[in-house]
């Protein structure tokens, strides 16, 4: 084969191209023929012969690469063996087929199909770039790597972002990386910074041209709704101090708020969630802006039972009572919820929910609820202490399983005992209170000067015992 990439003696051979497979992959790679023509750092001033004629025009041609000892030094990072393999007449932007996970059907031959493995093409420059190692990113630029060259649908700076490597993106871009290139999945650069630690990403990006307002095209997210999803606070911050914008909605109708309101978070992140809901409420991003099933941010934010996320969307003014399309208000949520979300005290959010005002449950459907969230008490305690008396019928005590009334004796056997004796004075006057003050309960409250356990006592506090 005539070409000018040196290798190891006993490997000289190992590189190949395909003539039949090349013209296939340059029909049907629509990024080849973009890269072809984009001038490189390496090539200012030089002008390209037509292809088979010259040195340049060799190199920029992109050629099969088999080469293990090759292929490994890349992987791991190893810049002696790169300069030895890639002088300045090296074949640079190489084509790599890496083995995906998931299997395909594939025919390289017409009517001949085979199950393998999926293919992913990948170059030098991608490998480099995905793995943070900038001096071998470094050399291969200045060797004349093609920076926008994308033959698997991505670009490097595509996978640099998503690594979140911040020293290969600023190379990348010093080097002319397009900080808007669209990947094969309708991605830019600036959607993939899905980490905490992207952070200098987005701003190496912005700080070269990128959009806060550029969408993904399957989905219309912006980055905002990205970094939202994500609960990255540093990032959220940084984008709307760009002018990221709060109300934009993507192909589900949601806004960033929604989108954060929606994403499932384990319990030591819900922190983190709320701080970003926070970050884009202040900001002026609606609390009542339903999706296209009517959802709002607060029936999103109980389904994941984040109880601070709650009570700040109502104190800004959510409605706790809006249904969704489904016909389900925010406490339905969370009742469905609250047996999978145990770990994020799910009885948080129903005890906000019915201090802010909402309708509760008609008595018939208490014995499903108990049926349905005999696992999470206290979600039982504060909804059976907002009702003044209700009907324990002798299925209530069937409806709980012998081994959740053993891990909560004490509580199951004051509900089940108000089967035969009337609710406290103490509690009926709570109930009374509650009664007079509906719908400005909190309002109240906060001006009058009452003992603290009192206070507590009004918005249902839990005692883990019913009485």
């Amino acid at each position: 084969m005539d070409c000018t990439f040196s290798f190891s003696s006993a490997t000289q051979h190992l590189p190949q191209r395909d003539e039949e497979q090349l013209q296939q992959w340059k029909c049907s790679r629509p990024w080849y023929h973009g890269a072809e023509h984009s001038p490189s750092p390496g090539d200012q001033g030089r002008t390209r012969s037509p292809a088979g004629q010259g040195s340049l025009s060799r190199r920029l041609e992109p050629l099969e690469c088999r080469d293990l000892l090759v292929q490994n030094a890349l992987f791991t990072g190893d810049l002696e063996m790169l300069q030895k393999y890639f002088t300045r007449d090296s074949a640079i932007n190489l084509i790599i087929e890496a083995r995906g996970a998931e299997l395909r059907w594939t025919s390289r031959k017409r009517g001949l199909w085979s199950l393998s493995y999926e293919q992913e093409l990948t170059t030098p420059l991608h490998i480099t770039a995905s793995r943070g190692y900038t001096g071998c990113l470094r050399l291969l630029l200045l060797r004349g790597a093609t920076v926008n060259f994308a033959p698997g649908g991505t670009t490097a700076l595509h996978e640099a972002c998503a690594a979140a490597s911040a020293a290969c993106a600023r190379l990348l871009l010093a080097f002319g990386a397009d900080p808007e290139a669209v990947s094969q999945d309708g991605h830019r650069p600036l959607h993939l910074c899905k980490s905490p630690d992207s952070i200098e990403c987005v701003q190496e990006l912005l700080q070269h041209g990128a959009s806060v307002k550029s969408r993904t095209e399957e989905e219309g997210d912006t980055a905002l709704h990205v970094a939202a999803r994500h609960g990255l606070t540093d990032h959220v911050q940084l984008l709307l101090r760009h002018g990221a914008e709060l109300e934009a909605e993507n192909e589900e109708g949601q806004t960033p708020l929604n989108a954060a309101c929606a994403q499932p978070h384990q319990p030591q992140d819900m922190d983190r969630y709320y701080r970003v809901c926070q970050m884009l409420v202040e900001s002026g991003a609606s609390v009542n802006t339903a999706d296209r099933d009517r959802q709002r941010p607060l029936h999103l934010a109980c389904k994941n039972a984040n109880a601070r996320v709650a009570e700040l969307l109502l104190t800004q003014g959510a409605n706790v009572n809006i249904m969704s399309y489904s016909g389900n208000t925010a406490l339905h949520n969370i009742l469905q919820a609250a047996a999978y979300k145990l770990e994020h005290q799910p009885e948080l959010v129903v005890q906000v929910l019915l201090n802010h005002g909402a309708i509760r449950i008609w008595p018939g459907s208490l014995l499903k609820v108990l049926r349905h969230c005999h696992s999470c008490p206290r979600a039982i305690e504060a909804l059976i202490n907002s009702y003044d008396r209700v009907h324990v019928s002798e299925d209530w005590a069937e409806a709980v399983p012998t081994e959740v009334v053993q891990k909560y004796p004490r509580f199951y056997q004051s509900l089940f005992s108000l089967g035969q004796r009337p609710r406290s004075l103490q509690h009926l006057a709570r109930c009374t209170l509650r009664t007079f003050l509906e719908g400005r309960l909190l309002t109240v409250l906060s001006e009058l000067h009452l003992p603290k356990a009192l206070h507590h006592f009004l918005l249902l506090s839990f005692e883990d015992v019913l009485y």
